[in-house]
């Protein structure tokens, strides 16, 4: 790529990072809405659940990585919908016109979920700390969590924006991506999965969000690490390149009116 284009290319996605982070400082309520049900999940099982499940240790610690994952679940699909209301109201059409990238306009939408994320992931671990957690992680080990987190986020942020591309309706791009948000159910993030049913619990242990969950809660609250740090990148990575292209692919597609 030329200077040039490189330079325009740089531009369009700036563009499109500026006009996606403007969306959403409009939508208030949806921002709401992903903070809200993370801090209700979270208030739900410490003070309700949390006197009756046993985990060796204090159960707001157990519970808060999942609740974590949780947030940026809550906040990937968003990005689906934000791609999907573009897609189906006219937005790619007047595109179609410009010189625009078309990299750019899912980039904006991704970056603005890993804004929002950000932001609410942020308050739920501040509420977390109100509530009695109590992380004992070095600074590298905090630095890992965040990092760890933060490739999660973009990987299942492209993930929703294929998702988005795809969808013929905004609430059918919710539908979509529920998914994101009913797996961590089915992880180590609110029980342990030995004591999960037989046919259950190979499922909890073999799926992309465990080793996440253990992974951060070994970070931040010393619990044996084992592989679920390579496990963890190997998931994620994975997920952030098949997304990607996912994405890219589908919208280059539908965008060229295919």
């Amino acid at each position: 790529m030329s200077h040039e284009g490189f330079g325009a290319a740089v531009s369009d996605t700036v563009t499109m990072i500026d006009r996606s982070v403007r969306l959403s400082r409009r939508n208030v309520d949806t921002l709401f809405v992903s903070i809200l049900l993370p801090l209700l999940m979270m208030t739900l099982f410490v003070y309700v659940f949390g006197g009756a499940i046993e985990t060796g240790t204090a159960y707001i610690n157990y519970v808060v990585p999942g609740i974590l994952l949780l947030t940026t679940g809550y906040g990937a699909s968003n990005t689906a919908m934000a791609v999907a209301d573009d897609m189906t109201k006219g937005m790619i059409d007047r595109l179609r016109s410009l010189p625009v990238r078309s990299f750019a306009v899912l980039t904006g939408h991704v970056t603005a979920s890993v804004a929002r994320n950000a932001v609410s992931t942020a308050i739920v671990l501040l509420a977390a700390l109100a509530m009695g957690f109590r992380p004992n992680a070095s600074v590298a080990e905090w630095f890992g969590a965040i990092g760890l987190l933060a490739l999660y986020v973009i990987a299942l942020s492209w993930l929703a924006a294929g998702l988005g591309v795809i969808a013929k309706t905004v609430e059918s791009a919710s539908t979509l991506s529920f998914f994101m948000l009913f797996l961590p159910y089915l992880s180590s993030a609110f029980v342990q999965p030995e004591t999960m049913p037989r046919w259950l619990r190979p499922i909890s242990e073999h799926q992309p969000i465990t080793p996440v969950i253990e992974t951060v809660r070994s970070f931040l609250t010393g619990t044996p690490l084992g592989s679920s740090a390579w496990i963890a990148l190997a998931w994620c990575g994975g997920l952030l390149v098949f997304s990607v292209t996912f994405a890219s692919v589908l919208y280059r597609r539908r965008a060229a009116g295919n």
